[in-house]
């Protein structure tokens, strides 16, 4: 039977972030900066500097995300954490016009990216990681959880744009749709407050 622990990402956990960033898709160069800095902050940032945010993202008082573990081994990542803290998504402009919560809501926490190695796929770590995530919000006072998750059932997609997440993991976890700025790309939302 495979064992499965999520925890924390903290600072002690470092290299088990990275390994878990690190074995497919773009988390390795991304380091999941990319709703943390602008776009022009990332792509001014060298690999080695989106390093260093991370490291001291995970140094901070609230551990951005989470790190889930198979049989001990660093297999998968979810980013969550308040929505005002990942500075991008007040900035793109699909989810600003669209989104049911005003943007400066600190009560708004979001889960935007997933990560799990290739070698872990198929064993529904972004279900357990998301249901982890919204555990984690809702301790840390969190009033709704939103996301921005990929429709697979409209359209093709390259696997790296799954990083979102996919709708039908939110759709099971009890997230609902409130509203679709794209045909493959809605907006879900969880109140956390019942």
């Amino acid at each position: 039977m495979t064992d499965i622990v999520i925890a924390p990402a903290t600072a002690d956990r470092f290299d088990d972030a990275e390994h878990a960033l690190t074995g497919g898709g773009d988390g390795a160069t991304c380091q999941c900066q990319w709703w943390t800095i602008t776009n022009s902050e990332f792509n001014a940032s060298t690999l080695e500097q989106r390093e260093g945010m991370l490291r001291t993202e995970l140094d901070g008082e609230v551990p951005p995300a989470l790190i889930a573990y198979v049989d001990g081994a660093a297999a998968g990542w979810v980013r969550v954490g308040p929505r005002t803290l990942q500075r991008r998504i007040a900035r793109t402009r699909m989810i600003v016009q669209n989104s049911t919560e005003p943007m400066d809501d600190e009560g708004v926490w979001a889960v935007s990216c997933f990560a799990v190695r290739s070698e872990h796929r198929g064993r529904r770590l972004n279900r357990r990681l998301l249901d982890d995530a919204i555990a984690f919000a809702r301790d840390r006072g969190a009033r709704a959880l939103e996301a921005y998750p990929v429709d697979t059932a409209v359209g093709t997609h390259h696997a790296n744009e799954l990083y979102h997440g996919l709708l039908s993991v939110f759709e099971e976890a009890g997230f609902r749709e409130v509203a679709r700025p794209k045909p493959d790309r809605p907006i879900v939302l969880l109140d956390l407050t019942s």
